[in-house]
């Protein structure tokens, strides 16, 4: 408990000089970034795309107890129609005030990494997945944000992007995934250039939250893809003031506690986040606090903190699928103003109806098909950042890659044959690179040129090396084109790493390989049993959450009890 705790201040310690706790939570997301497109969202709720409707306090049942059956639905589409006549009953001022709602959203350029991933093909049946990654920001660059979130030394501090989520939907509307990463994972940050000051960042290895640092949001989503290799369709950011707005706006979210909890310690730590034992319905600064609250769940780390909100947008999903109150064109209105004036949106989601439409598409999958998890981690050996755990972390993005449902409850699909190698491996040509750099550890030298000369003695007579020194976790071959798809597989074979280490990458040139910090030594790679095998659901270390799960309770951790 003593070491868990260590791993916490430590954490907060290389960002935050101060005491107070001011990590902005995956959760802020769950209020505010979701709500225009969250699982929960549908286009009934609100009639504007962008805002949660009130739940119901009764839990979607009539006073004798009897559960509501088709009102839901009636009162869904009744709401969306109000909304509807509330916007554009009048000819000039209905229009006056929906351009007026366009203008509320705040746009930025989807990616500011180089050409990016290209958007995959739609299947047979012309249906294509969707990638929507959803950001916390924690910026303080207003009154209302300083009194929310603390530390008024940071009011000028370029926004850390503190929650992460990558939401997927399936081409079939089937099923979603979310994937949430802690914040201080440490990851190749792509080049971004900021489109407002044109300043170039270049690519570098930090914390994940830093990357909203290097131009906005639109260098996020680059990371992103780097990491995972899935092309994003867009991204929705929200700020402290947004997630409580809204969090108004939803009307109440029930969560649970194993013990009562006071997120509050002589130091300072902590959300301020007090509960007894039990379920309650949070909102407002309350639902900000639970999302924020590190000291007092779990391990007092960011790892419990995202659990917790998975268990909150779980909740809001289900408060939202039981239909609304939201009958008074009055109360939409206000929805319609906190949600668009709290949300940063991609230039591809920069209207009122694509928000809506997006929000209908969204509400075709049922809660049950509905798995959030945390992306799998381990510590740094120092203990001081997160890294994505080798193999799991690979084999959870590819399930998004493949349009697999994290739950294993697709059904079996035929597999696609792999290409072909199309170059003869004696011309093909192959950069290779040392990627062995550690904090802890120092580099190991030379081995790119010991792999090269592996290379060379299985034919790839035209491998050379890249001096320049990395720091990679796992050993990758990345590619630019996808016509090489085909010869990496090749190259990965010859050299017995797994598929996944195979990695379409727009800031590849040709063909690289990276030696990574799980190859250290020798010129064998160290595989491990299971390496090949094509997973169906998450690993279990993705600590994977269902829909429909409403008996799950946040553990309380005995320092923080009260």
């Amino acid at each position: 408990m003593r070491q868990s705790s260590v791993r916490g201040d430590r954490s907060r310690r290389r960002r935050e000089p101060d005491a107070q706790e001011l990590g902005w939570d995956d959760g802020l997301y769950a209020d505010g970034g979701l709500p225009p497109d969250a699982p929960g969202w549908t286009p009934a709720d609100d009639g504007v795309p962008p805002e949660d409707g009130d739940t119901s306090a009764d839990g979607g049942h009539r006073k004798g107890g009897r559960p509501r059956r088709g009102k839901g639905r009636k009162v869904l589409r009744w709401t969306a129609f109000s909304l509807a006549v509330l916007i554009v009953g009048g000819a000039g001022a209905g229009y006056w005030y929906y351009e007026h709602l366009n203008a509320n959203l705040r746009k930025a350029p989807r990616s500011l990494g180089g050409g990016g991933l290209k958007k995959p093909d739609p299947n047979a049946f012309g249906q294509s997945p969707l990638n929507i990654l959803l950001l916390g920001s924690d910026g303080r660059n207003s009154a209302e944000n300083i009194k929310l979130g603390g530390a008024r030394q940071d009011a000028d501090r370029k926004p850390l992007a503190d929650v992460q989520m990558l939401l997927h939907v399936s081409a079939d509307r089937s099923n979603m995934s979310v994937v949430s990463i802690p914040r201080d994972t440490r990851v190749t940050i792509p080049q971004c250039t900021d489109p407002k000051t044109h300043q170039v960042y270049p690519q570098t290895s930090a914390a994940i939250n830093q990357s909203l640092q290097h131009g906005g949001p639109g260098c996020t989503l680059a990371t992103w893809q780097e990491l995972t290799g899935v092309y994003i369709d867009h991204f929705m950011m929200v700020d402290f003031s947004g997630v409580v707005s809204m969090a108004d706006a939803i009307g109440g979210v029930p969560v649970c506690v194993d013990n009562n909890v006071y997120s509050h310690d002589s130091k300072g730590h902590g959300s301020g986040l007090k509960l007894t034992k039990g379920t309650h319905s949070v909102k407002g600064v309350q639902a900000l606090q639970w999302l924020r609250t590190r000291y007092g769940f779990e391990d007092n780390t960011d790892i419990g903190r995202a659990k917790a909100q998975h268990m909150y947008m779980n909740s809001m999903v289900r408060q939202l699928k039981k239909g609304t109150k939201l009958t008074d064109p009055g109360q939409l209105r206000d929805l319609a103003e906190a949600a668009t004036k709290s949300l940063t949106v991609d230039d591809g989601l920069d209207t009122v109806k694509k928000l809506y439409d997006l929000g209908g598409d969204l509400n075709r999958v049922p809660t049950k098909r509905i798995t959030m998890v945390t992306m799998p981690w381990q510590y740094s050996p120092d203990e001081s950042y997160v890294m994505p755990k080798p193999g799991d972390a690979e084999a959870t993005f590819a399930l998004l890659r493949n349009d697999t449902a994290l739950d294993g409850k697709d059904k079996k699909k035929k597999a696609t044959p792999e290409p072909k190698a199309s170059t003869p491996k004696g011309e093909l040509k192959v950069v290779v690179q040392n990627g062995t750099n550690s904090t802890v550890n120092g580099p190991v030298s030379g081995r790119a040129a010991v792999i090269q000369q592996r290379l060379a003695g299985l034919g790839y007579g035209a491998a050379g090396t890249d001096p320049a020194l990395t720091t990679q976790a796992d050993t990758t071959i990345t590619y630019r084109d996808k016509g090489l798809r085909g010869d990496a597989l090749a190259l990965a074979k010859a050299l017995d790493l797994p598929k996944g280490a195979v990695r379409e990458s727009s800031s590849a040139t040709g063909m690289r390989l990276v030696i990574g910090n799980d190859w250290r030594t020798g010129s064998a790679y160290p595989k491990t049993s299971g390496d090949d095998k094509s997973a169906d659901k998450a690993p279990d270390s993705a600590d994977a959450l269902n829909g429909e799960d409403s008996k799950a309770c946040m553990k309380v951790n005995p320092q923080y009890s009260f």
